[in-house]
């Protein structure tokens, strides 16, 4: 668990580098990008970024060749910010969060589909052995007894 110290400068980086992606980094590469999370190390001398681009493949290399060409100025504007006396360097990693999500939401549609498809097949099927598959006990000249292999 971080403290709240780290929380926040992680919180305040994420709101900056959003700012500048925004506002002041006008290269054309960059797609729609929205900062997704931001993690800094306990010592907060290290910031890993994460991103997601709408769009294709393409789009997504062409972002983060850009964000890569803009670290500097990013992270000079994070220091100019945050006014700490060591600027945590700063990492961009394209976060695959959406397209598992989606892929699991995927998967949980097909399991979805297959419970249906067995509660089709349900619905009219019968027991193999008939409506009651226990064994009943005897009657014996006029006495109730159960099986020797019940008792």
């Amino acid at each position: 668990m971080s403290s709240p110290r780290v929380r926040k400068i992680a919180d305040r980086i994420k709101v900056i580098v959003a700012e500048m992606l925004e506002r002041r980094i006008k290269d054309p590469r960059i797609g729609f990008v929205t900062v997704t999370d931001v993690r800094v190390t306990g010592d907060s001398q290290h910031a890993s970024i994460f991103y997601t681009v709408f769009g294709e493949e393409e789009q997504l290399a062409e972002t983060a060749a850009a964000l890569e060409s803009a670290k500097g100025l990013i992270r000079s504007e994070v220091g100019k910010q945050l006014g700490m006396r060591i600027v945590p360097t700063l990492e961009f990693f394209h976060d695959a969060l959406p397209e598992n999500a989606r892929a699991l939401d995927e998967v949980l549609a097909r399991a979805k589909a297959a419970d249906a498809a067995v509660a089709a097949q349900r619905e009219g099927a019968a027991y193999a052995s008939g409506d009651d598959p226990y064994k009943k006990p005897r009657v014996i000249g006029g006495e109730d007894e159960q099986d020797d292999e019940d008792a």
